[in-house]
């Protein structure tokens, strides 16, 4: 594969990773909306709704940590970026001997 393919690769990946994300998120919300018109309208004096919304909360807040932040750090994108950055640095360091 050219550089050019490994960018495009690399961008699809993260495309589904936000897609993915998105569309959690959306059926959160949807879920989530109509557990909480379902408590008000059948058991008003007992509410129950938030603990799917919390529970759930958890795994949304997880999988956008996992997309948008530190779970990023342990991914291979960082991994690559990180042996390209060593491998120049070992090439500065062999052309000065």
């Amino acid at each position: 594969m050219n550089k050019e393919e490994i960018k495009y690769q690399r961008a699809k990946k993260r495309v589904e990773a936000l897609r993915g994300f998105y569309v959690h998120l959306t059926v959160y919300i949807i879920v989530n909306l109509f557990l909480f018109l379902l408590n008000i309208f059948v058991s008003p004096g007992s509410l129950w709704f938030y603990w799917p919304l919390l529970g759930w909360g958890i795994a949304i807040v997880l999988h956008a940590v996992s997309v948008f932040g530190s779970g990023r750090l342990s991914g291979t994108d960082w991994e690559e970026k990180k042996i390209r950055e060593i491998m120049e640095e070992y090439d500065d360091t062999v052309t000065h001997f």
